[in-house]
């Protein structure tokens, strides 16, 4: 899921929303051999504290595609980075050979 926030500059034109059109109908192609059904972008609007939030979410296959900025002035964050991972480590007993 990536969360596109944005900015106090945002005000896209006719052409930035179209752009932004072609660039969600990518996301069908980026996700490879998911099924058509499966590969749909879904779009998540809510407010906050004033502030506008669109998520967008589709397959983990088209990840790059749904992180790119479609518009101008708008801050994206990535559900689920990396940085976010946390390891997991296993404890072993001393006496295990």
């Amino acid at each position: 899921m990536v969360e596109v926030i944005p900015t106090t500059a945002f005000d896209p034109s006719e052409g930035e929303v179209a752009r932004f059109g072609r660039h969600l109908a990518r996301v069908h192609l980026a996700a490879g051999s998911v099924p058509a059904r499966g590969s749909a972008v879904r779009l998540h609007y809510s407010s906050e504290g004033g502030r506008m939030h669109c998520y967008l979410e589709g397959p983990a296959e088209a990840a790059a595609v749904l992180a790119m900025p479609g518009f101008a002035g708008v801050e994206v964050r990535v559900a689920g980075a990396r940085s976010a991972i946390t390891p997991v480590r296993f404890a072993v007993a001393k006496d295990a050979r």
